[in-house]
């Protein structure tokens, strides 16, 4: 069971508004959903859980790259819409795969290549100690940008060690625990 929704930020407070999953396809139409919510190019946050497996947050600034943090990327990446996150931040294209569709490398449909580096809690990429070995390689725990609630009253140390009810948590430190709670 997942839970998604959008917070977006006002000059008086935060706004939510539940984020309907059903016509989600990619990581696209999660952005292209968060910027519409967004006031005067304001920030929004997405916020998604599965159940208490993992949790992930958007974050997006206007016309600015979109910011994510996975709270258990191995969990998450066994799930439709965590996969989304962890692919982005692995650094799975979508448009290589719609390139990789059309077999022009001579590979059979389903093989990948192997990735060669991931991105580790502090965010900077690493060599992956099992590249090469054909398995892909996900990191079981936080995953992303874990300061991009740092300005926003989230720190980083506090969003890599939240669990059970995270997002409430989330909310509460943004402000925003009543206008959540009533999406929920």
């Amino acid at each position: 069971m997942y839970f998604a929704a959008l917070l977006a930020r006002t000059e008086d407070g935060w706004e939510a508004s539940d984020m309907e999953l059903d016509d989600v396809e990619s990581l696209s139409d999660l952005i292209d959903l968060a910027r519409a919510a967004a006031v005067d190019d304001d920030t929004v946050v997405a916020l998604i859980e599965q159940e208490d497996a993992w949790f992930g947050v958007i974050r997006v600034d206007g016309e600015e790259d979109p910011r994510y943090f996975v709270s258990n990327a191995s969990a998450a990446s066994r799930s439709s819409y965590g996969s989304m996150l962890t692919d982005e931040l692995l650094g799975s294209d979508e448009e290589e795969d719609e390139l990789d569709e059309l077999d022009l490398d001579g590979t059979e449909d389903g093989e990948e290549e192997p990735i060669t580096a991931y991105t580790g809690a502090d965010g900077d990429a690493d060599e992956d100690p099992g590249a090469g070995t054909g398995a892909e390689r996900v990191p079981a725990g936080p995953l992303g940008d874990p300061r991009l609630l740092d300005d926003l009253g989230v720190s980083n140390k506090q969003l890599m060690t939240l669990d059970g009810d995270a997002l409430s948590e989330i909310a509460e430190s943004l402000g925003a625990t009543e206008v959540l709670e009533a999406v929920r």
